[in-house]
């Protein structure tokens, strides 16, 4: 079930049942010369929806643009400065919380969103604090690609060159989603150097076509079902075990 497809009284009945919500959360930044500009926001909102196809609970809206500010040297790129997005993510949390969800997950797909997601659940937990009152309700974030099980898929699938940044496993997702956007680009060198950065300049110029450490040029449709279909498993898993939490 989607939030943005259900009418107010089919929420309001999923409420009767259920006080959880599963929220992806990802990017628009470039992902190498034949990945998507939005796969850090279709990783995470494909595997939710497959998961909830079979566990029944609620998938909200995508969050997704996030903190890319180191992209940005890159056309198609889009970012929020981190105290914009703590500052929307705490609007969506009181949105939600207003209506009664209690336990909200984000999916993750941009390891860029870590900190500043952290920083959003502490200002949303901070007013509490204060007050000396348990807050009522509780936030929890997780990256698709740690979920259970699912690095072994990859290193399975992929085990060498799936890298750090536009990896193959990644587009992997994005192409089973969308096979018609399936990009073949020659690359070179065949597997992206690897190495740290600071702010979108110096990005570019470390790495060039936008790679770390990856060959994205093996990514398939087939190998993004097989990552899909041990996400959505992991992820069933996991969202039942934080909606029963204290419930």
């Amino acid at each position: 079930m989607q939030l943005s497809t259900a009418a107010w009284p089919e929420v309001e009945a999923y409420l009767a049942r259920s006080k959880g919500i599963v929220v992806p959360i990802g990017s628009h930044e470039q992902h190498g010369p034949n990945g998507l500009i939005g796969t850090d926001a279709i990783c995470p909102e494909t595997i939710a929806l497959e998961a909830a196809k079979e566990a029944g609970f609620l998938v909200g809206p995508t969050f997704s643009v996030g903190q890319a500010q180191h992209h940005m040297a890159f056309p198609g790129s889009i970012t929020l400065r981190p105290s914009t997005m703590i500052a929307a993510l705490q609007d969506w949390i009181a949105s939600l919380t207003r209506h009664g969800f209690t336990r909200i997950y984000f999916l993750n797909g941009h390891g860029g969103n870590t900190a500043t997601i952290q920083a959003s659940f502490s200002e949303a937990y901070a007013p509490w604090s204060l007050k000396g009152e348990p807050a009522p309700f509780a936030l929890t974030a997780a990256n698709w690609w740690e979920l259970p099980g699912v690095g072994a898929a990859i290193r399975r699938i992929f085990p060498v060159g799936d890298g750090a940044h536009a990896t193959a496993s990644e587009v992997s997702v994005t192409y089973w989603r969308h096979p018609e956007a399936v990009k073949r680009v020659a690359m070179e060198p065949k597997i992206a150097p690897s190495g740290p950065f600071r702010d979108a300049a110096d990005y570019r110029r470390r790495f060039p076509d936008g790679r770390i450490g990856s060959d994205p040029s093996q990514a398939s449709i087939e190998a993004g079902g097989e990552i899909v279909a041990a996400a959505k498993t992991a992820l069933i898993g996991e969202v039942a075990r934080f909606f029963g939490e204290n419930a």
